[in-house]
């Protein structure tokens, strides 16, 4: 039988109603002739009340030990959805990431996955289950320990699953019914998107969008995994939600697709750094070693053998950054005057796979900005992205004119 991959998410399977609210679109699917894997979070909430308790007991916690607690969320969610499955007389069963087995690296709490072998789910649906139900989040280490695949992780378990057992799509089901062309929150403009680009969504993933996990999207592009993200709340048409494929099947789109932003932003800057050749090498490695996701970066010219570099960071990370550079300095690796952290900055971005034939991007939304008074600290590019840094204070007023510049708000 063609075969679906349904995620729900913690919102969707947040108490018992919803879960059974969720069973029934899975028998939906079932009565239209497929086969289903649905894969589940834990209920909302539930993770970080696990996180709370690791901690309290043990702040330089087992990683191993961890992963043991955190992953049991899952295991209660997939439990009573396999049950409420079989009250409505649909052939289901759970099944553990251990039991698939989901195979992954022993990298604890941030675990990739290496394999899914289909042999024991595949057997099962050949002797007359419908549907498995798989806890997200969690595999099996080389080691034969429980890991965990980080925060969203469910988003990537379904998306492996999908791409493992030839799935004719991957659902997302969770709190809001698609993609928007910017956080509906913020402006009332916003318009849900009918389909994105692979790469367009992981930008926007990237760049602070909370509906899709990155990595997620990475694996769907990778494999070519066809993703709809659809909320768990309304009634569902045949195009509900928003598809997530290849550029390829999109016919036409607008050059921008969607404003994304971050609000926990800081921006550091190293004031007169000896200017030579592996300076930047010495800079970032401690920084990569230290765990520090350093993102926009930018050196300025040099003058009496003497620069400036600027790069930013998410603001949790800013005492681990500055602990790292003291102490490179502190072993002669780098010297700098001073180091300047400002954490009242927010990253902004447009994202569109139509900037690729398309000039004049990067000067609109400049002038957008300077229309409103908003001054840029930074700036990156990529193909598909122009991402400035702005003080913090006018970052909702940098996304409600940009969306307004670009039309979003208009369908191609």
């Amino acid at each position: 039988m063609p075969l679906l991959v349904m995620k729900f998410g913690g919102t969707s399977v947040a108490n018992i109603d919803r879960i059974r609210r969720a069973a029934k679109r899975v028998g939906v699917e079932v009565a239209k002739g497929y086969d289903v894997i649905v894969i589940v979070s834990a209920m909302a909430g539930r993770t970080n009340e696990l996180v709370e308790w690791v901690e309290d007991i043990s702040p330089l916690y087992d990683a191993r030990e961890y992963d043991a607690v955190v992953s049991s969320g899952e295991v209660v969610t997939a439990g009573l959805m396999a049950l409420t499955l079989q009250e409505m007389d649909v052939p289901a069963r759970s099944w553990q990431g251990w039991q698939v087995p989901v195979l992954t690296t022993s990298a604890h709490s941030a675990a990739r996955i290496d394999e899914i072998p289909t042999d024991n789910i595949n057997a099962k649906f050949g002797e007359g289950m419908r549907v498995a139900v798989v806890a997200g989040f969690q595999g099996l280490s080389p080691e034969g320990r429980i890991t965990t695949l980080g925060r969203g992780g469910s988003d990537t378990t379904a998306v492996a699953f999908a791409a493992a057992f030839g799935a004719e799509r991957c659902d997302i089901y969770t709190d809001v019914d698609g993609v928007y062309t910017t956080d509906p929150r913020i402006t009332d403009k916003a318009r849900k998107l009918d389909r994105i680009a692979f790469e367009e969504m992981l930008e926007l993933a990237s760049l602070g969008a909370k509906v899709l996990q990155t990595r997620s999207v990475e694996l769907a592009m990778r494999y070519n995994v066809k993703l709809r993200v659809l909320s768990s709340f309304e009634e569902q048409s045949d195009d509900a939600g928003t598809l997530v494929c290849a550029e390829e099947e999109i016919v036409e789109s607008n050059v921008v697709n969607g404003i994304a932003y971050s609000r926990d932003e800081a921006k550091m800057t190293l004031i007169s750094v000896a200017d030579r050749p592996g300076i930047a090498a010495a800079i970032f490695m401690p920084l990569s070693e230290a765990g520090v996701n350093v993102d926009m970066i930018v050196q300025n010219i040099s003058e009496e053998g003497r620069t400036d570099m600027t790069f930013s960071c998410p603001t949790n990370q800013v005492k681990r950054a500055e602990q790292a550079l003291q102490e490179a300095k502190a072993r002669g690796e780098i010297n700098f005057h001073d180091l300047v952290a400002d954490t009242n900055v927010a990253k902004v971005s447009a994202v569109g796979i139509g900037m690729r034939s398309q000039s004049g991007v990067a000067a609109q939304m400049f002038k957008t900005l300077s229309d409103e008074g908003i001054n840029i600290k930074v700036i990156a590019t990529s193909e598909i992205k122009i991402s400035v840094l702005i003080d913090r204070k006018y970052m909702e007023l940098a996304v409600q004119a940009l969306h307004d510049a670009f039309e979003l708000d208009k369908a191609a």
